[in-house]
């Protein structure tokens, strides 16, 4: 008996919040206009599922590193069709490089919630859990919360780029991270409303 080495569709669907998450950080406000990220992470996961016999890993982290390869590759191409340049290796070095590190932020703001070192055990299932209840969360609050977390700007700038006051963006802030932290059955931790 063989087993399926990416999983079935069911089990491909599980990183479709973590894959959002990544593909909405890398769509600029330029692009974020003309596209939806779940347009490109659907296409993600077709391409996932279709080519599931090319996966060679077996864990989770070759598992994922395979998906950011896709996602990368679907970001790079919807990029040159909107640049209407030819390739551009420049460009996909640098896609690679910020999806490695908007994961690296996203891994770090996990381990900073200040969860216990047995719950950041999970690794891999804690991020993906993570991303799946800030997108239960509402937009405005998930946006805050990427803007000044995920890609660490200050809240002075989310607040220009929100159009709201600083207090306002705050405030957004803290209600959505109280509700990621009770999704994910966090207590206390360190204090997410840090300039």
């Amino acid at each position: 008996m063989t087993t399926d080495p990416i999983g079935s569709d069911i089990q491909i669907e599980r990183y479709r919040n973590y894959l959002c998450l990544l593909a909405r950080q890398q769509l600029g406000p330029r692009l974020r206009g003309k596209l939806d990220a779940s347009d490109i992470v659907q296409e993600t996961l077709l391409q996932a599922y279709t080519s599931r016999d090319q996966f060679r890993g077996q864990s989770e982290p070759e598992r994922i590193g395979w998906l950011h390869t896709i996602l990368m590759n679907k970001l790079a191409g919807v990029f040159r069709q909107f640049s209407r340049s030819c390739r551009d290796i420049d460009l996909e070095v640098t896609l690679e490089k910020q999806l490695r590190d908007s994961s690296a932020r996203l891994e770090s703001w996990l381990a900073a919630d200040g969860s216990s070192p047995s719950a950041r055990l999970g690794g891999q299932e804690q991020l993906l859990h993570l991303a799946a209840a800030l997108a239960e969360l509402p937009v405005d609050q998930r946006e805050a919360i990427e803007m000044h977390h995920l890609q660490g700007l200050p809240l002075t700038e989310v607040a220009c780029l929100m159009g709201r006051s600083k207090p306002s963006v705050a405030g957004l802030i803290f209600r959505g991270v109280t509700a990621v932290r009770k999704r994910l059955g966090a207590t206390g931790g360190e204090d997410h409303e840090q300039t």
